[in-house]
């Protein structure tokens, strides 16, 4: 009788399951509620935002029948994803150093969004906002969710691409304001709307580009720590050098 019951609740838990397609629709929905967000109302609200994405996400996953190796988060992959990790911190470090060295690429850290922080800002954003507000959310969602929800039903090179269309399409927001903040974009692009538009397009086909090599990382070290240390060092190290050389 025990295991008829089993059985019952088994079949009844495979029926409401939700579809990939279903999934991925749900799991697009709110990464555009929290980009716009996120982009209102930036800073330590967009915390919560984050965290909230990030639990919302992984429910839509499970919901899908997914699993935690789906996302790159099985336990068995930990370790192994956090020596990636670690090495990918430690190559960025070392590109930026020898960038803030010379003086042909020194430019390239200047960002007028520094020049009204403190210390102390630069490190909240480098140390909480960036590993929470951002890669926590947005790893979750483009590498773990999407990555893990195409590639279950159509495969990894499906996968790579659904997922950094997708986080290039997300930074649109975020690069309105890039060539008016970054004197070396506005020296490419100018400062019309023309070239203020082309900048926004270029950021989103790097973004883009910088997803698949995320997906890659993913996809090679069977976690979802690999990429996660990849894009806090892209980042995080960014504002600090950037804070350090203005």
């Amino acid at each position: 009788m025990a295991r008829i019951r089993s059985r019952i609740l088994s079949r009844v838990r495979i029926r409401r399951r939700i579809g990939t397609r279903t999934a991925v629709g749900l799991t697009v929905a709110v990464l555009a509620a929290a980009n716009l967000a996120v982009h209102r109302w930036p800073g330590p609200p967009g915390l919560l935002t984050a965290v909230a994405g990030t639990a919302l996400l992984l429910a839509v996953l499970r919901w899908a029948g997914g699993t935690p190796a789906d996302a790159g988060l099985a336990p068995d992959t930990l370790a192994r994803g956090a020596r990636w990790a670690l090495v990918l911190i430690g190559l960025v470090a070392a590109v930026y150093l020898a960038a803030a060295l010379l003086p042909a690429t020194r430019v390239l850290f200047q960002d007028s969004r520094y020049e009204a922080m403190t210390g102390g800002e630069v490190l909240l954003r480098a140390f909480v906002l960036v590993p929470v507000g951002t890669v926590l959310l947005e790893e979750t969602a483009f590498r773990g969710v999407l990555y893990g929800l195409v590639d279950r039903d159509h495969g990894a090179v499906r996968a790579t691409a659904v997922s950094s269309v997708l986080f290039g399409l997300w930074h649109v927001l975020p690069s309105l304001g890039l060539a008016t903040a970054k004197p070396a974009v506005e020296g490419v692009f100018g400062d019309s709307a023309a070239g203020a538009a082309l900048a926004v397009l270029s950021a989103v086909l790097f973004t883009a580009a910088a997803g698949v090599l995320f997906c890659e990382l993913r996809r090679r070290s069977g976690s979802l720590l690999a990429p996660m240390g990849l894009h806090w060092a892209v980042n995080a190290l960014g504002y600090l050098f950037g804070h350090l050389l203005r």
